[in-house]
């Protein structure tokens, strides 16, 4: 269940407006994230991130691993807050 989870998400920042340059902050990360979901289902999601690998695989795959680093980093902090 956490892995579906985490893959949605993953797919929600990747289709979202948020870029590296911007050096979001773990809120930012969270709203673009409920966004993009609200605004494109599960499915919708994944269908942009398959769209984009497709068509434009040489930033695509940047892209994703930057999604990743900062999920990783978005869980970490609230693991942290949790035991405060």
């Amino acid at each position: 269940m956490i892995s579906i989870v985490k893959d949605l998400a993953a797919e929600a920042l990747f289709v979202s407006d948020l870029q590296p340059s911007q050096c979001p902050s773990r809120e930012a990360v969270e709203r673009a994230v409920t966004a993009m979901i609200l605004l494109h289902g599960s499915d919708g999601c994944a269908a942009e991130v398959a769209t984009e690998f497709g068509d434009h695989p040489e930033v695509a795959v940047p892209r994703m691993h930057w999604v990743h680093e900062e999920l990783t980093g978005v869980l970490e902090s609230r693991r942290v807050a949790a035991f405060h």
